[in-house]
């Protein structure tokens, strides 16, 4: 079986390629999805690609990614600023977790310069817009992948050894 990645996507990121697009670009969640499903391919993973406007969906999945997947990749969207859920989700999670975002939240409103969950990520990659999604899966892949070095823990991957 394959190791998998759960790519985590929050609310109003249905939207990509129409919400202002001078932010976010014009690629739509399928474009990137797409190009997502060529990578893990090309690295010999699987993928689960979602995405929700509801928090608790979000936290759901996270929970299910315990025991299916290797690594999450999440752009929580405006959770990120607000969601503690989300954050207690991430922590009983025992595999590597990217946090995403397609702008980069440090050169905007105030509000958005605070993270709820980078504290307790592997890796942040924001700014390269919808580029970042495979940015971020590359990143991933390494940390998962059969070359890896990751060791098997329980019939999925953990984190490494070391």
């Amino acid at each position: 079986m394959k190791p998998k990645i759960m790519v985590l996507n929050g609310p109003n990121l249905n939207m990509l390629g129409t919400r202002q697009p001078e932010i976010y670009g014009y690629d739509t969640l399928a474009d990137i999805e797409g190009r997502l499903r060529k990578l893990a391919k090309v690295h010999g993973l699987d993928l689960a690609f979602r995405q929700s406007n509801h928090e608790g969906e979000l936290v759901t999945w996270i929970q299910e990614a315990r025991t299916s997947c290797a690594g999450i990749i999440i752009n929580p969207a405006a959770y990120t600023h607000t969601s503690v859920a989300i954050l207690d989700a991430l922590l009983t999670c025992d595999m590597p977790v990217i946090e995403l975002h397609l702008s980069n939240p440090h050169t905007r409103e105030e509000f958005r310069h605070r993270s709820f969950v980078s504290p307790i990520v592997k890796g942040i990659i924001c700014g390269f817009g919808a580029h970042g999604y495979e940015l971020a899966f590359e990143a991933v892949a390494r940390l998962v992948g059969p070359k890896s070095g990751m060791r098997q823990v329980a019939g999925k991957k953990g984190r490494s050894a070391a």
